[in-house]
């Protein structure tokens, strides 16, 4: 049968909570305990209770044996003839020639017997036993009820601290999830009531690894910076000299020569202005100019304006049959700059046919995916995502690997989320999904 989602819940919770791993671990060695514990004062105590009602039962059979030598009694004392309730272990004991004592009933109450040979008889005496009873009984309920209070509350102690630590190590993920997503000014500092950059206080193991992690994404917030710095220090120090450089080309005499160097200097300039964009995406200072715009034909107008031979398809309207006039709120420039991007690195890394397609269903996520029919993208840039200056996949050429690094960095931008994968049937596949936007007719400078 299936188990109730709640039930599933609690499973889940008890099963990946720390904190709840920690209280009932807490409680289950507090109850180990406190049942040990319980077992040895109440066998203590029951032995020494016990034998108190032993001895004197068996200083009253003393007495007993000594007045039936006389033939007379007391009435202090309770003995008995040959009793016939008495428990037929000890009675066969005393006719074996011992004496012994042994807890029985005799007129419907509970008592202890002493009993002993006496000319060929059995000669018994009892003492009442309700009393040692309800006493030995009172004494389980209240050491039950010392353990059951005990662990509840080294439970709810253990919970409270227990929670404490899981609460640390929780802000202590949440920063380094949000230190990965590219938040390199997350810290822990605030969670743990240290100054960021402190070194570890010697408290505990939790502040030592929140210290750990904040000195780590120092370290690398420094390191990204200085990179970051020195990728645009050289961007911006090469364009100069290159633009001279381009304008000196033009004066050499028609040729092959000349052909060649204009393009290795234009491919340098392209390069430049790549590594520029690519520190201002890196900066964080990057803002979309949004206005709306039909994707169709935003689309195709990129397309075409790559020169490159590239099949654009657009969803249709199932009622009309012609192409859905989707509009879509976005910065034309940089949805530009993306879709050129994946349509040249498609042409230029992959294998014809490459194509465009456009959906965008009512009510639904609007789509642009861009395909080609070559090795497919590599397994690293398929996990790792697109890396600068890393495109050395066997089959998909090489390069610089800025092209795909910048169409993430302006889908970051436009909110688009932008994901790279590989056809079933070969080839690479970049799939970007737009944000959801309420239809607005574009102006006539839009179309």
């Amino acid at each position: 049968m299936r188990r109730p989602a709640p039930w599933r819940w609690l499973t889940r919770r008890l099963t990946l909570s720390l904190r709840w791993k920690f209280a009932l671990t807490v409680m289950a060695v507090c109850c180990a305990v406190a049942a040990v514990l319980g077992v040895l004062v109440h066998n203590v105590v029951a032995r020494q209770t016990v034998g108190h009602v032993r001895e004197h039962v068996r200083t009253d059979l003393d007495t007993a044996l000594d007045l039936f030598e006389y033939g007379t009694s007391r009435a202090d004392i309770n003995s008995v003839l040959d009793p016939p309730e008495l428990p037929e272990p000890l009675s066969e004991l005393v006719r074996s020639g011992e004496r012994g004592t042994m807890v029985g009933t005799y007129r419907g109450q509970l008592v202890m017997w002493a009993a002993a040979p006496a000319d060929n008889r059995v000669l018994a005496v009892w003492t009442p036993y309700s009393g040692t009873r309800r006493s030995l009984e009172m004494l389980d309920t209240a050491i039950l009820g010392s353990a059951v209070l005990a662990a509840t509350a080294v439970a709810l102690a253990g919970l409270f601290l227990a929670q404490r630590i899981s609460r640390r190590l929780g802000t202590t993920a949440a920063v380094a999830r949000r230190i990965t997503a590219g938040d390199l000014d997350a810290r822990v500092g605030v969670g743990t009531g240290r100054k960021p950059g402190a070194g570890p206080a010697g408290q505990d193991e939790v502040t030592a690894v929140a210290a750990a992690l904040d000195s780590m994404a120092g370290s690398l917030q420094s390191r990204l910076q200085a990179e970051q710095r020195f990728t645009a220090d050289v961007a911006h120090e090469l364009r100069t000299p290159l633009t001279g450089i381009l304008a000196s080309a033009d004066l050499l005499p028609e040729g092959r020569p000349k052909e060649m160097i204009n393009d290795r200097l234009r491919a340098l300039h392209r390069l430049t202005e790549d590594l520029l964009e690519i520190s201002r995406l890196d900066s964080g200072t990057e803002h979309a100019d949004v206005d709306s715009y039909e994707l169709g034909a935003l689309v195709e107008r990129t397309v075409r304006a790559t020169g490159l031979d590239t099949e654009v398809h657009i969803a249709t309207d199932p009622a009309t049959g012609a192409p859905a006039d989707t509009v879509v709120e976005t910065d034309r420039r940089r949805l530009d700059r993306i879709i050129a991007n994946l349509v040249i690195n498609a042409h230029r890394h992959g294998a014809p046919p490459v194509v465009v397609t456009v959906d965008a269903p009512p009510g639904g996520t609007p789509t642009i995916e861009v395909r080609d029919h070559g090795p497919g993208y590599p397994d690293e840039l398929l996990h790792h995502g697109p890396q600068r200056f890393r495109t050395d996949a066997p089959g998909r050429g090489r390069g610089h690997g800025l092209g795909l690094t910048i169409a993430v960095g302006q889908a970051a931008v436009l909110g688009i989320d932008l994901t790279f994968g590989n056809a079933p049937d070969g080839g690479a596949r970049a799939t970007l999904h737009l944000p959801a936007q309420p239809p607005r007719r574009p102006t006539a400078a839009h179309r």
